[in-house]
């Protein structure tokens, strides 16, 4: 679905950019004039991601995120193209233009959204049917009220082959649309059944209240336990939370992350409503920043079994450049959360929460449980592992603090350990340099960018810088290819990348037509809208005068002419590490 560049044009005017984007992350305004953040696609501590009010678009200098607000909602909220605007257009109270032909992919995202919201009924019936019998005596074993069962919307699939199959078919949807959303599979034989039976069944719900998947577990020993919707049209694993959609509300900033469905559930009913859970196997960068953007403390509540503890060290290790405050439940008397409130009450788990440790006094914790103390080589032992895990700690006043604490607790002289501390660090030093180099080799000879999506940018250096300055001042001065016309065109440009946006923007001067980066999303990807977006930021440190761009002009008709430069690609380690110290800022 095609948008005409003035209702684009008119969308951007009303939506606010800078209040869009405080819906996710905390602005703050460094100085009057640009608005910061910590960037809400990925997870930093150092505010990176700028805004833009005079265009009204974004871009971060961390991971090169940008674009506009279409943009921001396509990403933030995993939409496609016209839902980002449809969900624009309701903020700010716009009518979406009528087109009788709609999108096929939207349309197949609506039709998913339709039937999961209908099988999600049509579980909950059949849990207060008859026939839902056994799944509601495994429920009230588990102790879950009706209210809580209802809020979470709980259900059962019937130990039948078709009985969701027949529902649906007699709601209008197709086998091969049920296939596609994961609600059925096709057999061997080429028949369909049921993707879900004889389970209890958890809904998945995203932050705006779709149904998006469903998690099924067994209501006996049998295998396997949990039995997930897998990635369809509409739901991504991997960078989906739990419950979410109620802990985001009223959570102080804190959240709580546990293993699974039920122990998030037992938390909700116990009055912890700030509990979400991983959907997945194994934690993601996506969920860390998802969960990021609500919380300013994230408290680790795995079970206390090896598998738990493991999946601890996991999700710590995801974690350490998280922008989060990190705490540790230590689950005393029981395996999980569910079995400890059932048990010891939810008075006790309220204990456990607020002694809850740090991701520091966690490691240190788990490492004096690997040695006998009171023989000296156990305290060796451990002196050796405490060291490592104090020098990764960045903060000056935070690594002297549990330096003294490890004295204390050790009897060995604070001096020591500092020495000691000091030459881990210095060999943690050694050793980032070292990947600092090989990374940066890799890039070379794979011929790569990690900070430009341009291939061409590390061969022909000041020859980019020079077209992104030209591309920067037509953006913001479309007049300036007339005045240039003698001299511009695209023959001067060296790389390929940067060539073709110029024969964009150049065509779309000529024709008279908006350069809001609005009017680009349409066929815009994620790269070239960043990309657009860094154009516009550097915008911002440009003369603003024909004669910058002169003199860009100039540089690239000097970098045509110059001999190849050496292949670095080709090199010897010790060439390129030579080449790589020389020119390291």
């Amino acid at each position: 679905m095609r948008f005409s560049d003035e209702f684009l044009t008119e969308l951007r005017s009303r939506v606010d950019i800078e209040e869009l984007v405080g819906r996710y992350t905390e602005i703050r305004h460094r100085g009057s004039r640009t608005p910061v953040a910590l960037c809400p696609f990925h997870t930093e501590k150092t505010p990176s991601f700028v805004i833009y009010r005079e265009n009204q678009s974004y871009y971060c200098f961390g991971c090169g995120a940008g674009g506009d607000a279409i943009t921001f909602v396509k990403n933030i909220e995993r939409l496609d193209y016209v839902e980002a605007v449809r969900y624009l257009c309701e903020r700010v109270g716009m009518n979406m233009p009528m087109d009788p032909v709609d999108d096929q992919y939207n349309k197949l995202r609506r039709r998913c959204f339709e039937a999961n919201r209908e099988a999600a009924k049509f579980f909950y019936s059949r849990l207060l049917s008859e026939e839902g019998a056994p799944a509601r005596e495994y429920l009230k074993k588990r102790r879950l009220t009706d209210e809580t069962v209802k809020h979470f919307g709980l259900g059962y699939a019937p130990d039948r082959w078709d009985s969701l199959l027949k529902y649906l078919r007699s709601k209008g949807y197709r086998d091969d649309e049920l296939v596609s959303f994961d609600l059925a599979r096709k057999t061997s034989r080429g028949g369909t059944i049921d993707a879900f039976r004889n389970r209890l069944m958890f809904p998945i719900i995203d932050l705006r209240g779709n149904v998006i998947a469903f998690g099924g577990r067994v209501l006996d020993d049998s295998k396997p336990k949990y039995l997930n919707t897998s990635d369809t049209v509409v739901y991504k694993k991997s960078q989906g939370v739990y419950a979410l959609n109620f802990a985001k509300n009223n959570n102080d900033g804190r959240l709580i992350l546990c293993e699974g469905y039920m122990d998030v559930i037992a938390m909700h009913q116990a009055g912890f409503t700030n509990a979400v859970a991983g959907l997945g196997t194994a934690f993601t960068q996506e969920q860390i920043s998802l969960l990021s953007r609500y919380c300013t403390e994230l408290t680790l509540c795995f079970d206390s079994d090896e598998a738990g503890v493991k999946a601890t060290n996991r999700a710590l290790k995801m974690l350490e450049h998280a922008p989060m405050k990190l705490r540790v439940m230590h689950l005393d008397g029981g395996k999980d959360p569910d079995e400890i409130i059932k048990t010891q009450g939810k008075e006790r788990m309220d204990q456990i929460i607020g002694s809850a440790m740090n991701d520091t006094e966690f490691a240190l914790d788990r490492i004096r449980k690997k040695y006998d103390t009171a023989t000296e080589d156990g305290k060796l032992n451990y002196m050796n592992e405490a060291v490592e895990v104090l020098a990764e700690i960045g903060n000056e006043i935070e690594r002297d603090l549990y330096t003294s604490r490890l004295a204390s607790e050790t009897g060995i002289e604070k001096q020591a350990l500092e020495a000691q501390i000091s030459k881990a660090r210095r060999a943690r030093g050694r050793k980032q340099k070292q990947k600092e180099f090989e990374n940066a080799l890799e890039i070379v000879r794979e011929g790569s960018d990690v900070k430009s999506p341009n291939p061409q940018k590390r061969q022909f250096r000041r020859a980019c810088a020079a077209e992104e300055i030209i591309l920067a001042s037509l953006l913001k001065h479309p007049d300036y290819l007339r005045k240039l016309k003698d001299k511009l065109s695209e023959d001067v440009f060296v790389t390929d990348y940067n060539k073709r946006y110029f024969r964009d923007l150049s065509s779309r001067i000529r024709e008279g037509r908006s350069l809001d980066l609005s009017v680009f999303n349409e066929t815009g990807d994620n790269e070239e809208m960043a990309y657009l977006s860094y154009l516009l930021a550097k915008g911002d440190s440009l003369a603003d005068s024909l004669t910058e761009c002169e003199q860009c002009i100039q540089t690239l008709l000097s970098e045509k002419t110059k001999a190849d430069a050496p292949n670095v690609g080709k090199m010897s380690n010790d060439e390129f590490r030579a080449l790589f110290r020389k020119n390291k800022p």
